[in-house]
Formats: structure tokens, sequence, C-alpha cells
């Protein structure tokens, strides 16, 4: 089996899951921000702001999870059955959250449909922290096949997780408000990020402590020599990081604390790739373990090249189209 085809396939993943954490993650945040509003006026400027973008976003979800299964068959026939409830209440809460998102436009009512959104976008974060932990923590595996129990992942590590990421998409949210409104909901959104900086922080430290006491193999990857001389550059940068977007979130330059947000989430996704690779299931089976025939993972990375173009070139050009502020009082449609 050519050697390169699992790891090329391994970073158009990785890439996908990314996108999808960062474009879809801000949207979930005004989501879980929802309540945060003081009227309907204000509800209807946050929604404003994502209306354009939301659905979107969860492109790459589908990106993410057809190439898994498709070019590692064994890898995507292992983690769905051991993480088959989270990944199963993550999909129905964005279902949920879809629906309350339209129908919140025509209906003469809203507080149901407000709830809705606020729930499913909460739910659906805190069940991808879930799955987080749960590949985090391993998966067992025996003659190539899940052998755990349904409940494997509920721990209060992935829990942890789970709360993690809730406030990492509110970070994002509140971010993303300071960069595309105006007026009170962006300055109460400008106190919120740095209220769920601190929190993010604390969440961060606290994984990077857990991780490698519980699991060797993330203790060996960070603190073995000659390991640990190149590494320790990514917790530096990511203090220097976080110090740069406390001091953001407060300037006039709106858009800067969003971008080092998502700098902030692509370094926290580097820690978590650093600790993991090459294993795919972890603790036991790699890129090149779960991989599917050279000739099957070729013809799909043929249709890959032409499609991915079109839809980076689609985002780009929606983000460009709806660029500028969301004013105070201007409705969706």
């Amino acid at each position: 089996m050519e050697w390169y085809l699992p790891v090329i396939w391994a970073g158009l993943i990785g890439t996908a899951v990314a996108m999808y954490v960062i474009l879809d993650g801000f949207d979930l945040g005004i989501g879980i921000l929802f309540p945060t509003a003081r009227n309907e006026v204000q509800r209807d400027q946050m929604m404003r702001s994502v209306a354009p973008f939301w659905d979107g976003n969860e492109t790459w979800l589908v990106l993410g999870g057809g190439g898994l299964w498709v070019a590692f068959p064994m890898a995507y026939a292992i983690i769905m059955p051991a993480l088959y409830l989270p990944v199963i209440v993550m999909l129905l809460a964005l279902v949920f959250r879809g629906v309350a998102f339209e129908f919140r436009l025509v209906s003469h009512s809203k507080v149901w449909w407000n709830f809705a959104f606020t729930f499913g976008s909460l739910i659906a974060a805190f069940a991808q922290g879930l799955i987080l932990g749960g590949l985090i923590q391993g998966i067992r595996v025996e003659n190539g096949e899940f052998a755990g129990g349904h409940f494997d992942w509920a721990t209060p590590f992935s829990v942890l997780c789970g709360l993690a990421l809730v406030a990492g998409y509110a970070l994002l949210g509140a971010t993303w408000l300071i960069m595309k409104t105006e007026g009170e909901v962006a300055d109460r959104a400008r106190g919120q990020a740095k209220i769920m900086l601190l929190v993010v922080l604390g969440f961060m430290a606290l994984v990077s402590l857990y991780t490698p006491y519980a699991f060797e193999r993330i203790a060996n990857r960070w603190f073995s020599l000659p390991n640990f001389y190149y590494l320790w550059p990514v917790p530096l940068f990511t203090a220097l990081v976080a110090f740069l977007l406390w001091r953001w979130i407060g300037g006039s330059r709106d858009s800067l604390p969003f971008i080092a947000t998502i700098v902030l989430f692509l370094l926290g996704y580097l820690g978590l790739v650093i600790s993991s690779y090459p294993y795919l299931v972890p603790p036991s089976l790699t890129v090149w373990d779960t991989a599917a025939a050279p000739a099957s993972q070729i013809f799909m990375l043929i249709g890959t090249v032409f499609l991915l173009p079109v839809i980076l070139g689609y985002v780009i050009f929606i983000y460009w189209l709806f660029r500028g502020k969301v004013k105070e009082g201007e409705a969706y449609h």
C-alpha cells in the first residue's frame, strides 16, 4: 500500500474537521449565547449575523464524515458503534437547531423556537465534546472490531471535553458578534468574550494536565526527548495568542478577536493531533492500519481534487458577499 495516500486522506479529513469546528462553531456559539439577548430585536440581529453562512458551514461535517467512511472504512466501522449515542444526539440536535432557525423566521410566537435554537446548539456542542473525549481516551478494539460497551465514552473526561467545547464555541460566537454586529449586542459580546476566554483557558489547562497523567502514550509524546524540545513552542504560542486576544477584545479593530480565537482553536487542535497521530483509532490502529485499498483512495481523491476548490470558492464568495456589520434593528430574511 502506498504509504502517502492514507497520510493525504488523514490531512484532508483533519482539514475538514478543523473547518467545521471553526465555521460551524461560531454559529453554534451564537445559539449558546442566544438567551443573553435582552429582546427579540437583539436576537434578530444575532440571527442575521449568521443567516447567510450557517447551513453552508455544515458542509465540512459531511466532507469529514464521508471522507472517513471512504478512505478509512475500518476506522469508520469501529468509531461509529463506539460513539453511536453521542453521534446520533449531535446529528439530531443539529437538525433540531436548523428547523428552529427556519421556523423562527415565520412564526408569530418566537419563544419556543428561541428555546429550540439554544437547546439544539448547546446539545450539539456538548455531544461533539463527548465524541472528542471518547476518541482521546481510546476505543477498545479486538481483531479489528469494536469490543467495548455502548457507554465507554461516558466518563468524567469526556464530560470535561464536552463542557470545554461549549465554552469554546461560546467564545467563538462572542468574538464573531464583536466583528459582525454593532450597538448593545457587540458591547455585551466583549464582556462575554473575556469571561469565556478565561473559562476556555481553564479547560485547556485541565485537559493539558490530565491527558499526560492519564494516558501514557500522550505523556511519552510530549515529554520524552527529543520531542519536548520540538513541542514546547506550542503551549508558549498558545499563551501568547490568549494574551493578545484578551487585549484585542477591548480594542478598536473588531476583526482581531475573532481571528485570534480561530488561531487559539487551531493551536488546541494541533495539540490534539500531536497527541494522537498517527493513530486514527487510539490507542491501537493507525491511519495505515485502517486505510481502504489504494485504488479506492485514488479514485475518491480525484473527485475531491475537483470538489474541494468549489467548496472553498463558495465559502470565500459568501463571506465576501455578506461582509460588513449587522446594524441594530436590521431584520433577517
